[in-house]
């Protein structure tokens, strides 16, 4: 049963639509949070050659704030003023719209294309400033500073880290001109500047950050088989994993991203195996006559959890790093796939099925308890964000593949949608350094 529901995410992973790919994510909140923040990010002031700055900084936090589902912007046509500094801030005029956070700031041109971004965020019923920057940034990294600017407001108002700065891997498989064709991509977390990383007639699936956010690894067919790349993500430099051979499937990168975990068929059954980047050694971690495959780290690196059959039907098992006896982890259902670790480690997401329908599940190791965070028929390959606040994962969207996002309490929810093309495969980056 479980070769044959493996055989078929293969082949959704691959399958073609006849459609081009454009490279521009449009974001789209599909359910927000009740009793979301009330904010206002005044339009940025200006002084430079030009009438306007190279990019709109207080756009991009506000869309920022609004993406999180944690805050609630105050639309531009109905502020009453337009402050740049904390001394022209009448909080009077912000207190009668009801808002409680508030922020201003301005750009300078400094000349040869350096810019500084100065801003101040206030909380508007006692009056008081909370925090104030002054970041030097240029012209082409004014957008990632203003990213930059919705992870400080982010974690002064919520506690939490913001991850704004943060990237997110996807595949997109396309048919331009009736070829098949697909490309590894990466974009900034709000799905601008999007790159391509690798561009095939073949398949490409299950792309993985490295810790350090510089490489990917992902299993590509060029070859006829599913092989394990590494790749530079700035130089583009790349290598194959394994010598030519049995397929390679699935890589996950240790936490120190000194060895990935990946599938291997080499033993003549799929078995997790680690793979030393520095020496080139390949461990077996498991032996089983089962199909083990779907390796995930847990945050310390002492153990991982993976997917296996080895019990009649797919379910999640850990095993220790240095080898041993599989515990099994899920008994909820009788399909439980694609498991990967909360940042603290207290969390599994996975997918859970039940009756033909396939959702994204969110479990507390601790306690064994299981809640369901989406409804959709066919979701797959959930990912964390590196704050631990949302998971993406990819979802059917009508006639072709789409991202989605949804908090881990499964108040909000989004949607990542390509004007074009079948997007599989999310992935987000670790903290960007």
């Amino acid at each position: 049963m479980f070769s044959q529901l493996l055989t078929r995410s293969l082949l959704l992973a691959v399958m073609l639509f006849a459609r081009d790919a454009t490279a521009i994510l449009t974001i789209e909140i599909t359910q927000g949070a009740e009793g979301a923040l009330p904010i206002a990010v005044v339009p940025f002031g200006w002084t430079g050659q030009t009438t306007v700055p190279p990019e709109d900084v207080a756009e991009v936090v506000t869309n920022d704030l609004a993406r999180s589902g944690r805050f609630k912007p105050l639309p531009e046509k109905d502020m009453l003023a337009r402050p740049h500094q904390g001394s022209e801030v009448r909080f009077r005029d912000w207190r009668i719209l009801g808002t409680e956070g508030l922020v201003v700031g301005q750009v300078q041109d400094r000349g040869n294309g350096n810019l500084e971004v100065q801003f101040q965020l206030f909380d508007v019923f006692r009056g008081e400033q909370l925090i104030g920057y002054s970041i030097p940034t240029t012209a082409a990294g004014l957008r990632r500073t203003a990213h930059q600017i919705s992870d400080l407001i982010y974690e002064a108002l919520t506690g939490e880290r913001g991850a704004f700065t943060t990237r997110v891997a996807y595949v997109v498989a396309s048919r331009p001109g009736g070829r098949e064709n697909y490309q590894l991509q990466i974009a900034d977390a709000d799905g601008f500047g999007a790159q391509t990383v690798l561009n095939s007639n073949r398949p490409i699936i299950s792309p993985a950050w490295s810790p350090d956010g510089n490489r990917l690894a992902y299993v590509s067919f060029e070859e006829g088989r599913p092989e394990i790349y590494v790749q530079d993500t700035l130089s583009g430099q790349r290598r194959r994993l394994l010598p030519a051979g049995a397929s390679s499937s699935a890589p996950a990168w240790s936490p120190d991203g000194t060895r990935l975990a990946l599938t291997s068929s080499r033993g003549g059954n799929p078995d997790i195996y680690v793979f030393e980047l520095a020496s080139g050694q390949l461990r077996r971690l498991t032996q089983n006559p089962a199909i083990d495959t779907e390796p995930a780290w847990a945050p310390d690196g002492r153990s991982l959890v993976f997917t296996s059959d080895r019990g009649g039907g797919p379910q999640i098992y850990r095993v220790a790093a240095g080898g041993g006896d599989p515990q099994r982890v899920t008994f909820e259902g009788r399909y439980n796939t694609r498991a990967s670790f909360s940042p603290d480690g207290k969390q599994l997401t996975l997918v859970h099925g039940e009756n033909n329908r396939y959702s994204i599940g969110l479990l507390e190791i601790s306690t064994g308890l299981l809640q369901l965070l989406t409804d959709g028929a066919l979701d797959e390959s959930p990912s964390f964000a590196p704050n631990g606040s949302m998971i993406i994962y990819a979802t059917a969207g009508h006639d072709r593949g789409v991202l989605a996002a949804v908090s881990v309490d499964g108040r909000v929810r989004q949607r990542l949608l390509l004007q074009e093309g079948d997007v599989r495969d999310p992935a987000w980056s670790p903290f960007r350094k």
